[in-house]
């Protein structure tokens, strides 16, 4: 039976903390499931699905201090379970640019959690504009919308949203 392990690690970016964390799940005994991996300012953050068996799990859980203590880093570890499949949800993908301001991740995750719509991944960054150096926001979405909602309805409400915050948006299905 597979066991489930989701470890988050923080810590200053520097070689070596990603070698470290895959090679003790593999040495555990143990296999990476889904994780993702950024930068962050000077901090690295690496979030990881990790699954084994109940000894496996155990091995790796007891080795995390290790690589805590030789990389200074912040690791967190949680038992899980498998996510349950449910197939009355459709993704959508939702892109958003727009001249930067505080503010905006929270206007979108309000307007989707007011709709009971759960965001499944989300990432956003800032850079300036070409030509103009203007700082710029730019957020990619992934929600996923109940099956009996109306996608035309959700799609007209969120895309008048966005013009009302000046804010260039577009949403369609994850293909």
């Amino acid at each position: 039976m597979q066991n489930y392990l989701v470890i988050a690690v923080v810590g200053a970016n520097q070689p070596g903390v990603i070698d470290a964390m895959a090679t003790s799940i593999r040495d555990s005994g143990c296999t990476i499931v889904d994780s993702r991996m950024t930068v962050l300012g000077s901090e690295c953050a690496l979030m990881l699905l990790v699954a084994g068996t109940w000894n496996a799990i155990v091995k790796l859980e007891d080795g995390l201090p290790r690589i805590e203590s030789r990389y200074k880093v912040h690791v967190f570890a949680k038992r899980t379970t498998p996510r349950a499949q449910v197939t009355d949800l459709m993704p959508y993908a939702i892109e958003v640019v727009a001249s930067d301001r505080p503010g905006i991740v929270a206007d979108i995750a309000h307007f989707f959690s007011a709709r009971d719509i759960a965001i499944e991944d989300m990432h956003s960054t800032t850079y300036p504009a070409a030509h103009t150096g203007t700082p710029m926001f730019s957020l990619h979405v992934t929600i996923s919308v109940p099956t009996d909602t109306s996608i035309a309805a959700l799609r007209g409400d969120f895309l008048e949203f966005c013009d009302q915050l000046n804010l260039d948006a577009i949403m369609e299905p994850v293909k």
